[in-house]
């Protein structure tokens, strides 16, 4: 499953729903994606349900580079309604942090949004 929902500007069209750092970041294409990155750059989410180390994976892509995983102590609720076909979040860069470890560069905010949108 890929999600995008663009779009979503105003706060009565979401509700805040999570936020992370990006697991897995410096394994995938974090590297060369990285400078591309902007605070609100959207984000997309994707089951990885092939996953040997995590049957709720869920992928985060910039536009076609894989950054990493939303992080597994995270992802139940997620997991669970992109598995049943809810396509209700708004995934964004809330923060980049180009100092700290390559695992804590990237956070993540996560929205669910109002149906119909």
């Amino acid at each position: 499953m890929h999600l995008r929902n663009s779009g979503i500007r105003s706060k009565r069209d979401r509700e805040y729903f999570n936020s992370f750092p990006i697991a897995g970041f410096s394994y995938y294409d974090g590297v060369f994606a990285f400078k591309n990155l902007k605070i609100g750059s959207e984000i997309s989410m994707r089951l990885e349900p092939e996953n040997i180390h995590d049957e709720r994976a869920v992928e985060l892509y910039f536009e076609d580079h894989k950054l990493g995983y939303v992080p597994r102590r995270e992802n139940e609720m997620i997991h669970k309604l992109l598995n049943m076909g809810h396509e209700v979040f708004d995934a964004r860069v809330q923060a980049l942090y180009p100092q700290k470890h390559t695992e804590e560069q990237v956070r993540v905010i996560v929205y669910v949004v109002k149906a119909g949108r």
